[in-house]
């Protein structure tokens, strides 16, 4: 059995959840912990491929949370509620509804093949829609200008 972390990303997302302590001891025993969306976050799913090309023309900067399973070619990014406004839109792209449930391993490791490219920090940081939409929409080939969205 794992111990319990105390890693500053881990205790963000445990307090995303309904029951922190449930979230700490699924964690503990090496298991998933399901933690729902809208609250303080979406979860806007994509191909892992698109996504690591998105992020490295995002840059680190601006990068919220992004979970990944490479088994199913997933990855979920973490974006402010009210996303779907501006990502609707993009194919290539499904925003979950509010109380979706994300599978999540702690911040700090990989559990059943998940695992944070970008690992939640604890400051409860999130990709903008807007820089997500532009990653992904048309012309996402471009890399985002330094000052760009703020």
């Amino acid at each position: 059995m794992a111990p319990r972390t105390r890693n500053p990303g881990s205790e963000w997302l445990a307090s995303c959840a309904p029951d922190p302590v449930l979230v700490h001891r699924k964690w503990a025993a090496d298991e998933l912990a399901f933690i729902p969306s809208g609250r303080l976050w979406l979860a806007v799913e994509a191909d892992i491929m698109p996504t690591v090309a998105a992020m490295q023309r995002i840059g680190p900067d601006r990068l919220g949370p992004v979970l990944v399973y490479p088994g199913a070619d997933r990855a979920w990014w973490l974006v402010p509620p009210g996303a779907e406004e501006v990502l609707d839109d993009l194919s290539r792209l499904t925003v979950h509804p509010e109380r979706w449930q994300l599978r999540c391993p702690p911040a700090e490791r990989y559990i059943d093949g998940y695992g944070w490219l970008e690992k939640p920090d604890g400051s409860g940081r999130l990709t903008s829609a807007t820089v997500l939409g532009a990653a992904f929409g048309p012309g996402g080939g471009l890399r985002l200008p330094a000052g760009a969205f703020g």
